[in-house]
C-alpha cells in the first residue's frame, strides 16, 4: 500500500510529465501530409484578396470567425508540416480561408504579426499571434478539430489589418 507522501510524489510526476507533453505541442516534429489529406495551398495575402466574414456556428463545421487545427505545410520544404491552429477569415472557391497562429513570443511587434491574446485555443493560455502576410486555402474536410471562436471585437482587429494592408474587403 503506497503512504500519503508516496501518492504526493506519483501525483507530481504525473504533473510533471503532463506539463512536459503539453509544453511540446506547439514544438512537434514535422511529418508529411497525413493519408488522404486534399492539401493546404499557401499564398502571399494580397493575392488572395476576399471578403473577410465573421460568421461563426456551433455547428460542427468550421466557418469564419473560429480557429481550427489542420496539418500546414513547412514553407521551405511543403512536404513536410505539422498540426497547426488557423483563424478562418472567409472562403475563396470551396476553400476555407485562413491565418495562422503562434504562440511564439519573438512574433510580438513583427509587422506580419498581430497580437489577439490568449484563448480557449491554447491549453496553456498563451498569448497568440496571427501570421497577416500569408493566407492558407484549406478544404473543409481537412480540418482535424475547431479550437474555439474568436470574439468579435478580436477578429475585428484582424480583419482590420487585411482591409488597410491587404485589399481585403
Amino acid at each position: 500500500m503506497l503512504s500519503t507522501m508516496d501518492w504526493g510524489n506519483l501525483l507530481k510526476q504525473a504533473v510533471d510529465v503532463g506539463v512536459a507533453l503539453l509544453s511540446q505541442a506547439d514544438e512537434q516534429p514535422a511529418r508529411p501530409a497525413p493519408e488522404n489529406h486534399g492539401g493546404v495551398r499557401t499564398a502571399p495575402t494580397a493575392d488572395r484578396s476576399r471578403e473577410i466574414v465573421y460568421a461563426p456556428e456551433p455547428d460542427g463545421a468550421a466557418d469564419p470567425g473560429e480557429i481550427v487545427w489542420t496539418w500546414v505545410p513547412f514553407e521551405e520544404d511543403a512536404s513536410q508540416g505539422k498540426d497547426r491552429p488557423l483563424l478562418v477569415v472567409g472562403r475563396g472557391g470551396g476553400d476555407l480561408l485562413g491565418l495562422m497562429l503562434s504562440s511564439r513570443h519573438r512574433r510580438d511587434g513583427d509587422p506580419d504579426w498581430v497580437g489577439i491574446g490568449a484563448g480557449e485555443w491554447d491549453r496553456e493560455g498563451r498569448e497568440s499571434f496571427i501570421r497577416l502576410d500569408r493566407v492558407l486555402e484549406v478544404g473543409e474536410h481537412d480540418i482535424r478539430r475547431e479550437g474555439a471562436v474568436l470574439d468579435k471585437p478580436r477578429f475585428d482587429k484582424v480583419a482590420h489589418e487585411l482591409r488597410t494592408r491587404y485589399g481585403w474587403h
